[in-house]
């Protein structure tokens, strides 16, 4: 914390004067970016793409600046970035390109934004930028939660064909419970054993194996609102973990299918790598002993809301354990804030991995933003 503050006080004394004598005064949002810039610092995970073989590639830190700019901006398109460049003669130098003339055409930020979204460099940033500034601290609380992520392109095959799966399991299922008789089993019957659940799977798994058997893919998701009707809708879903200060530390994003519990452990445990926390703050999605557990496996206090079942179930928090679980409001300020401010809403790009790279976009912005404010 001390060196992030000393950090910001450079930037207010001396980067701000600096810019303003070369590019005159700035607007807030340029503050907001060059301070975005100067802590993620992108470019230094851009591969050196010059001295190759074949013709010059255009200047990825440039690019990658500019789509950091989009984000900030809450730019709707690439084309808009694109002619905001070209008009914003201030933002274009921000990004590392002098003249109008510089700037690449659109097919080459399409190109440049897939190679980033294949690296994972978005998420790298965003990791590189958690554990240099938070690492070190112990987070009271981390608030788990998911938001729906709507996307423009079409249900992927895989999940149409695990949807048939799923519905023809359970109509055999349903047909099995149907026929099995109540009561022991006769001498010499033998019955199926009871199939393990995805959390039970996940306790025996690593962490690589659990992200692998996550659904990834477009599909369709379902959730109660609150007002108890339900809603659906076609994409993603992204999951967060949210620190004290509404500073976003992990995302994953699934199928929007995927419930909100079976991403908790491989989310847990991405967290337990970045920051030393001390509870974890969850909704009733995540009533379950296996996430209990593990949580305390880890060494957390798990506050989980219960999720009664029956009206013998009468589980209450605690008075102590009721305060602290109002900090989970933290979660749900990150995801109106990446959405209205940060391009949540404006995903106009296909596939988990181009989707998750416009979203950590949006949080390396938001994560550089709440730092700031802890520290002002």
């Amino acid at each position: 914390m001390k060196n992030l503050s000393q950090h910001w006080k450079t930037i207010q004394a001396k980067l701000f004067p600096w810019l303003e004598e070369e590019l005159g005064p700035l607007s807030e949002k340029q503050q907001q970016l060059v301070t975005v810039l100067e802590f993620a610092r992108v470019e230094q995970f851009i591969p050196y793409w010059r001295g190759g073989v074949g013709c010059p590639l255009e200047d990825r830190c440039a690019i990658a600046r500019a789509y950091v700019a989009k984000a900030v901006y809450n730019m709707p398109t690439t084309i808009s970035l694109i002619d905001r460049l070209q008009n914003d003669k201030s933002l274009r130098r921000l990004c590392g390109w002098e003249g109008r003339d510089e700037i690449p055409h659109a097919s080459t930020f399409s190109r440049a934004y897939a190679e980033f979204a294949e690296m994972g460099i978005p998420s790298s940033v965003h990791e590189a930028l958690i554990k240099t500034h938070r690492s070190e601290t112990l987070v009271g609380h981390i608030s788990r939660d998911s938001t729906a992520i709507e996307a423009r392109e079409r249900v992927c095959a895989e999940a149409r064909k695990k949807a048939k799966e799923k519905k023809a399991a359970e109509k055999t299922k349903k047909e099995a419970k149907l026929k099995a008789r109540r009561g022991r089993p006769k001498r010499g019957e033998e019955r199926a054993p009871k199939e393990q659940t995805r959390l039970e799977k996940q306790a025996l798994m690593t962490l690589k194996d659990m992200l692998q058997d996550l659904p990834m893919g477009c599909d369709i998701g379902t959730k109660r609102n609150s007002k108890g009707h339900q809603t659906s809708w076609r994409g993603y879903k992204l999951h967060i973990d949210t620190a004290d200060g509404a500073i976003p530390i992990t995302a994953l994003l699934t199928s929007a299918s995927l419930h909100d519990s079976q991403a908790s452990i491989p989310l847990a445990l991405i967290t337990a790598g970045r920051v030393t926390n001390c509870y974890d703050l969850m909704d009733s999605a995540y009533d379950a002993k296996t996430i209990r557990d593990h949580s305390q496996s880890l060494g957390h206090v798990p506050l989980i809301d219960f999720n009664h079942r029956g009206p013998k179930d009468t589980r209450r928090f605690a008075p102590h354990e009721a305060q602290r679980y109002n900090e989970r409001s933290t979660a749900e300020r990150v995801n109106a804030r990446l959405k209205d401010e940060f391009g949540g809403r404006m995903i106009r790009v296909r596939g988990n991995q181009k989707v998750m790279a416009h979203l950590m976009f949006g949080l390396i912005a938001l994560t550089v933003d709440q730092l700031i404010r802890c520290v002002t």
